[in-house]
């Protein structure tokens, strides 16, 4: 078993070493490159990643992000020039697409979610899965998109800390001491061995290079915090209460600025709140570990710290201006980067109202026999419904089940987010097995990670949707269900 996972890695860098040499080639020869990636944190920071790789190599490219790998962009591709096409964070759920529509074409995948079953003669394939290395935990897309960059050329070494940003963005770090591990430590090695990053164990609360005090426990949601997430008056009173000094003359002090006697404090008051209201102690524990500090970037800036440079991400590409995203990324600043922090201020505002309506509205979070399920009608945007997904799992329910959130998509389907909670015992359960299996069936399109899917469905597939779900999650779970 040993031998088969060394072959498994060495083949896993092989291909790395393949997709490097076919890029260069391509650069060389003065063709158009056509990057696709994904909109979320991961698919921007792995398209800054390949952005910056290509400019650096003076290479003709083009770089699109998208929501998802649909035919009819697959259709816009076909008819555009280009010599290679290579898609970021997303492609291996979609292989039996590319295998109709663009088997002529050389494609090179880098992606980290569950590959289908298909082989495509003119495609290499960089994704963990394929050898033995768990995509959900080990490596994402944008570290993958690192450790080729990387092998075109060993002076992208610099690039690791965005690696680290879209594996943060992705929650791999949902580890002991939320650290990163697998194939992601090695990044982290390099990154720091460069000067980078800095790692520390610390208290993690939102924000916490950039935010006054109360808003940075305002803004952390996982875990979420029942009363305080969201409600920063009421994070103002709970601290008041501590009598720690929020203020350094006029200066709103950070968490970066506290003592660690101050941290302690605020860190076991909020232990004993949450275990007043039952949560585990797990829960509490889940706000101290490794701190990832990308020391070359501003302190007062959200690249500073790596889980607020994912947020950030994420709000560019949640709110369609992944462009930005990518910009900022690539090392753009000045006016491109007080835009994005602009839509990042607009996208906390957008995720707190959105969390008020489901907690408060009646009916729109229902619990069935096996799943959690939140009904955004027409009312939650797309791109935004599996970031509250998220949050509503990451403590907010008593009960850890699986959450289940549909809105509608603006083409006129339903799109479907799937989140695991950490605590819950999972058993053989694989939410992006499973969303896979059934959409398919209803005439969509699914797929994922174990602990977190998504969906594309016709409208009148919803609720036979959602009765599978909830029935096979139940038989997964060794629970058995009538509903």
């Amino acid at each position: 078993m040993a031998d088969d996972n060394q072959k498994d890695s060495d083949d896993f860098f092989i291909r790395i070493t393949q997709a490097a040499n076919i890029i260069k080639n391509h650069i060389d020869t003065h063709e158009l490159i056509r990057v696709i990636s994904h909109i979320d944190a991961d698919g921007l920071a792995a398209a800054g990643i390949l952005g910056k790789t290509l400019q650096r190599a003076e290479a003709f490219f083009r770089i699109r992000i998208v929501k998802q790998l649909t035919e009819e962009i697959v259709n816009e591709l076909i008819s555009e020039d280009h010599s290679l096409l290579i898609f970021m964070d997303l492609g291996s759920g979609s292989l039996d697409l590319l295998d109709a529509k663009l088997k002529d074409c050389e494609l090179i995948i880098f992606d980290h979610h569950k590959p289908m079953n298909v082989t495509i003669p003119q495609l290499t394939h960089i994704n963990p899965h394929l050898a033995s290395y768990d995509g959900t935990r080990e490596i994402s897309g944008a570290g993958v998109t690192y450790l080729t960059a990387k092998a075109m050329d060993n002076t992208n070494i610099d690039l690791a800390p965005l690696a680290i940003v879209g594996a943060l963005g992705d929650s791999q770090d949902k580890n002991d001491e939320r650290g990163l591990i697998g194939l992601n430590e090695g990044i982290v090695d390099d990154a720091v061995n460069t000067g980078c990053i800095k790692v520390e164990r610390d208290l993690l609360l939102f924000g916490r290079e950039t935010r006054p005090i109360h808003k940075a426990l305002a803004y952390t949601t996982d875990p979420f915090i029942p009363g305080l997430s969201n409600a920063e008056d009421k994070c103002l009173g709970f601290l008041n209460n501590l009598d720690i000094d929020l203020k350094i003359h006029d200066r709103w002090r950070t968490i970066n600025d506290l003592t660690v006697e101050e941290k302690e404090k605020i860190f076991s008051k909020i232990a004993t709140y949450l275990s007043s209201k039952g949560s585990p102690d797990s829960d509490a524990l889940r706000l101290i570990g490794k701190i990832y500090t990308l020391t070359n970037e501003d302190r007062f800036k959200p690249m500073r710290d790596g889980r607020e440079y994912a947020s950030f991400l994420n709000a560019c590409g949640r709110m369609r201006k992944g462009g930005l995203g990518v910009a900022v990324a690539m090392g753009s600043r000045g006016e491109t980067l007080d835009e994005a922090l602009e839509i990042l201020n607009n996208y906390k505002k957008t995720l707190s109202q959105y969390l008020d309506w489901v907690i408060q509205i009646p009916n729109v979070l229902r619990k069935l026999k096996n799943i959690y399920v939140i009904n955004g009608s027409d009312k939650i945007d797309e791109l935004i419904i599996g970031t509250i997904a998220s949050i509503l799992s990451s403590g907010y329910l008593k009960e850890k089940m699986p959450i289940i959130a549909l809105t509608s998509s603006e083409d006129g389907m339903v799109k479907v987010s799937g989140r695991i909670p950490n605590d819950f015992n999972r058993g053989n359960l694989d939410l992006g097995t499973i969303f896979r299996e059934i959409s398919t069936k209803l005439n969509g399109i699914g797929g994922g990670h174990n602990v977190a899917a998504g969906a594309l469905l016709p409208k009148d597939s919803e609720n036979q949707f959602i009765k599978s779900i909830n029935k096979l999650v139940g038989l997964m779970h060794h629970t058995i269900t009538t509903d």
